[in-house]
């Protein structure tokens, strides 16, 4: 803490010049906000490598068919993870290896190793 009311206007001028547009931060802090859920995370880690579909999904969070479709649909909105149908089956997959990195990297900030992926 500090001790007394003062700034450096020089340290603060260039932290505010690497900044992001202030937008950019805000669309940030929501797809974080959203992945804090633990079942939407969970959905995320359990979609690295492999297809599954909404029920999967549900029987994966231990939940009901509803509640992973809405945790689906909001990783969808965010653009974490994209479907294809075939016949009346949707199934979920990561859209963007990004999001696996980022939850690998929450994970290990946590100092979890995450499972290696089944051999396939």
């Amino acid at each position: 803490m500090c001790q007394v009311a003062s700034f450096d206007p020089k340290a603060v001028a260039q932290a505010r010049r690497v900044l992001p547009r202030l937008d950019d931060i805000r669309q940030a802090a929501e797809r974080l906000a959203v992945m804090g859920n633990p079942a939407r995370f969970a959905l995320l880690l359990a979609l690295d490598g492999r297809e599954l579909c909404v029920c999967d999904c549900a029987k994966v969070l231990g939940g009901s068919v509803s509640g992973a479709s809405q945790h689906l649909k909001e990783l969808r909105r965010l653009g974490a993870i994209t479907f294809r149908t075939a016949g009346k089956m949707a199934y979920y997959r990561i859209a963007d290896a990004r999001w696996i990195g980022l939850a690998q990297g929450a994970l290990a900030l946590h100092g979890r190793a995450t499972r290696a992926k089944a051999s396939a």
